[in-house]
């Protein structure tokens, strides 16, 4: 899932923010039960690689999305829509793609320049993937499966090689 700021602005303003964000998807969690496979909050977008298990996409981002709004909105004295439309959706049908959305995730500050390695960038789940200390927002075992021992330091080698950064240490 993708969602972006109204206008391509800020959905973030600061790690309060974050924070808050998630949070609220761990309550939204509580309601409509499901597996977070990777995240990544950005600036003025999210991407979350999520597996329904038994409610439907729309019901989980409608809570995620309008219970975020309103506290953002509350927060910063701000009115109106803080999402610009609905969020996207992709369906993973293949390994393959499993695995390239979660690299893509985790890639996305790099991309956009915020931080040479993944490693830096504290408001993604890549932390959890190549060290031993455990994000309570995200499961990696299904990602993890698809490579072989060392598993974390082989996802750190796919995700890493693939935009020539030096894989960092776990």
């Amino acid at each position: 899932m993708t969602n972006r700021g109204n206008r391509r602005s800020s959905v973030f303003y600061d790690d309060f923010d974050r924070e808050a964000y998630l949070e609220l998807l761990e309550e939204t969690r509580r309601y409509f039960p499901f597996y977070l496979h990777a995240y990544c909050l950005m600036t003025n977008h999210i991407h979350l690689q999520l597996e329904t298990i038994h409610h439907h996409p729309k019901d989980i981002m409608k809570m995620l999305n309008s219970r975020y709004a309103m506290y953002f909105n509350k927060r910063h004295r701000l009115v109106g829509h803080v999402f610009q439309g609905r969020y996207g959706a992709e369906l993973i049908d293949s390994a393959e793609y499993l695995l390239e959305v979660s690299r893509y995730i985790h890639l996305n500050p790099v991309e956009a320049r915020m931080v040479k390695s993944p490693i830096d960038y504290r408001w993604s789940s890549y932390f959890a993937y190549i060290t031993s200390i455990e994000n309570p927002h995200v499961t990696t075992a299904k990602i993890l499966s698809h490579f072989p021992e060392p598993k974390k330091e082989n996802y750190c080698k796919f995700v890493e090689e693939s935009v020539n950064i030096i894989p960092s240490k776990s």
